[in-house]
């Protein structure tokens, strides 16, 4: 074998080696997501998670001087953000307190 057979072996090989590399990338498809990721400015939180019952993409959106929280999901089939929910963290809170039992006491 001489080394002209030999470099067009070796560079074969390679090119195989690559080409089936990047068919395995490219034929598999994950979507981004952005579970955690948090951001705040101007007296609003802003949050994304998601919900595996549905695989759903929520954003949650806390505005600190109302003390309200609203909830929105992303409409794949559509490409819109939805409203899903709004919960008043002043009531929440008061009614996490009253719900507590004294110190010292077990329920």
């Amino acid at each position: 074998m001489d080394n002209k057979n030999f470099t067009i072996g070796v560079l074969s090989t390679t090119a195989v080696v690559l080409f089936s590399a990047m068919a395995v990338i490219l034929s598999q498809s994950e979507s981004a997501s952005a579970h955690g990721v948090t951001a705040n400015a101007g007296g609003y939180v802003l949050t994304v998670g998601s919900v595996s019952v549905n695989d759903e993409e929520l954003l949650y959106v806390i505005q600190s001087s109302s003390k309200r929280m609203g909830i929105y999901r992303f409409d794949h089939a559509n490409r819109r953000i939805e409203p899903v929910d709004g919960i008043d963290l002043d009531a929440l809170s008061k009614a996490a307190a009253k719900a507590q039992p004294p110190a010292g006491k077990k329920p």
